[in-house]
């Protein structure tokens, strides 16, 4: 029965703890991240052979309280920063491929394609710069010319179009359905779906 109670308490405590280091999906960890992460599962399972829950806390505690240290002095201090996480490294610059860049992160083209295809970039000369970022995840912009159509840019052009057309009279008629529930009128032909 000891031995349930012990189980529930590392339990709550990995979820507390888990919660004070920040959510983040794996994909989105930083190598520090993950290895405490890592080693917070390792810690909290040995009490369960072992015998001593609290020291098992105050580990996981320990690690914790290390991540929250590296992440405030990556924070404050760059140069800690690109130690420890690393920055983004260029893998794609005005539609041509930078392997020296990719060499070094030991990252091949198909590994490229495949986070390409998943964002829905299907030409590699459709992206304008592509970087593979600390948490491996592929941070792109594509070429103008491939770029989708935004709202803004949309009511834009739309504007530029009515301003150069000849404006067209009003029409009489609304073909608005929900003109005549504004005026409190049923339609014309209700009577007749009766």
């Amino acid at each position: 029965m000891n031995f349930a109670w012990q189980s529930v308490i590392l339990v709550l405590a990995g979820v507390l703890l888990l919660r004070v280091a920040g959510r983040k999906s794996i994909s989105q960890m930083t190598l520090a991240q993950t290895v405490v992460m890592i080693s917070i599962g390792s810690i909290i399972i040995q009490p369960i052979i072992e015998t001593s829950v609290w020291k098992t806390i105050v580990a996981a505690g320990i690690f914790v309280g290390s991540l929250i240290i590296m992440e405030y002095l990556q924070v404050r201090y760059n140069f800690i920063e690109k130690f420890i996480t690393g920055k983004s490294k260029i893998v794609i610059e005005n539609g041509k491929l930078k392997t020296a860049n990719m060499r070094k992160l030991r990252f091949t083209a198909d590994q490229l394609e495949m986070r390409l295809r998943t964002n829905g970039i299907t030409k590699i000369s459709d992206v304008k710069m592509a970087t593979l970022e600390p948490n491996g995840q592929l941070g792109y912009e594509l070429m103008d010319d491939a770029k989708p159509l935004t709202v803004g840019e949309f009511k834009r052009l739309m504007g530029e179009i009515i301003l150069k057309s000849p404006v067209q009279p009003a029409h009489q008629a609304s073909d608005d359905i929900f003109q005549e529930l504004k005026k409190g009128h049923s339609p014309p032909n209700f009577k007749d779906l009766h």
